[in-house]
């Protein structure tokens, strides 16, 4: 068993997540979620889905929201 780095629970079917040479473990979609996906600079949800991201790194999850902090250059790909 591994314990989740997000809540801490000691879970017999935790996984692991590789990404940026790092390595985390948890024990729900929802901890990884939460401790992974970026935050939109503009609603503060977390970005499940395709977001946008600017030349800067700024993050958002739709392009009203990039337009609403002034980036009207980002446009919706679904």
């Amino acid at each position: 068993m591994a314990q989740c780095e997000v809540c801490g629970n000691d879970y017999r079917m935790s996984f692991e997540v590789h990404a940026a040479g790092a390595v985390h473990t948890f024990d729900s979609i929802e901890c990884a979620a939460q401790r992974m996906a970026p935050i939109c600079e503009h609603c503060n949800c977390r970005i499940l889905g395709h977001g946008l991201e600017t030349e800067e790194g700024q993050f958002f999850c739709c392009a009203h929201c990039a337009r609403m902090m002034g980036q009207p250059q980002l446009v919706d790909h679904a």
